[in-house]
C-alpha cells in the first residue's frame, strides 16, 4: 500500500471516529425524543433526519454547500467574521459523514429504546427518580445492544461515505482524500493494486460491522 493509500486510510479512520462522536453526541438524544416524545413538529424532525438516508449523496452535498459554504447561510457569516471555511477541509469531510450516517443510528437507536419496557420507566419515576436520571438509569442501559449496534451502522457509514464528502470536502490529496475517493482517483489513473487493496480493506470493515451489529441486534432481543 502507497504512503498515499494509508494516509487516506488513516484519514478515513480518524473522520468515521469523530463523526459517530458527533452522532452519538446527537444522534442518541434525539432518538429518544423521537421515542417517548410527542409533540407538534415531530414529523418534520423524523423526516429531516431520515431524508439523508433516502436521498443521493450528491444532492445532500449540495445542501450542505449551501448551508456550510464559503457562500452558504451559515458559512459566509462565519467566513466573514473569522476568514475561515469549514468547506475543504477534513472537518467537511466530519460533518459529510455524520449526516450522512445519522439516519442509521438514530432509526436503530430509537426502535431500541421504544422496546424498552415502559413499566420500568414508570416504576423510577415511581421511586422517585427524575426524568434524566431514568433515561441514564433505565431506559438506556436496556436499549444498549441496539444503541451500540447503531453506532457500528453509523461508523461504517461514515467509512464508505463518498459522493456528500466530495462535494463538501473535495478531493484533495493528503488533507481531504478519503479512501473511498482514494479508491476513485486510482480506478481513474489505472493504479489496478491500489483499488484491489483499498476495495479489499473495506470490504473486510464492512463483513466486521454486519457481523458485530447482526450479534448486537441478536443480544438486543
Amino acid at each position: 500500500m502507497s504512503p498515499e493509500s494509508l494516509n487516506a486510510l488513516a484519514l478515513s479512520i480518524r473522520v468515521a471516529t469523530v463523526a459517530t462522536l458527533l452522532n452519538a453526541l446527537l444522534g442518541i438524544p434525539l432518538a429518544y425524543v423521537l421515542a417517548r416524545k410527542r409533540f407538534r413538529w415531530r414529523w418534520l424532525v423524523d423526516l429531516l433526519v431520515t431524508l439523508p438516508l433516502i436521498l443521493p449523496p450528491t444532492v445532500t452535498g449540495y445542501y450542505l454547500i449551501v448551508l456550510l459554504g464559503r457562500r452558504g447561510w451559515l458559512g459566509a457569516p462565519l467566513y466573514l467574521l473569522t476568514g475561515w471555511s469549514v468547506a475543504f477541509t477534513w472537518y467537511a469531510a466530519v460533518i459529510a459523514s455524520a449526516v450522512m450516517a445519522m439516519p442509521l443510528l438514530v432509526r436503530t437507536a430509537r426502535a431500541a429504546i421504544e422496546s424498552v419496557d415502559r413499566d420500568l420507566e414508570r416504576a423510577a419515576f415511581t421511586l422517585g427518580r427524575s426524568e434524566w436520571r431514568t433515561v441514564l438509569e433505565v431506559t438506556l442501559p436496556q436499549a444498549r445492544n441496539g444503541i451500540l449496534a447503531g453506532l457500528v451502522l453509523a461508523f461504517a457509514r461514515a467509512l464508505g461515505e463518498f459522493g456528500a464528502t466530495l462535494m463538501l470536502a473535495g478531493n484533495i490529496p493528503g488533507w481531504t482524500t478519503t479512501v473511498p475517493l482514494a479508491i476513485y482517483t486510482a480506478v481513474q489513473t489505472g493504479e489496478a493494486s491500489e483499488v484491489l487493496v483499498l476495495v479489499g480493506a473495506l470490504t473486510a470493515v464492512s463483513c466486521a460491522v454486519i457481523f458485530v451489529a447482526g450479534r448486537l441486534g441478536t443480544s438486543a432481543t
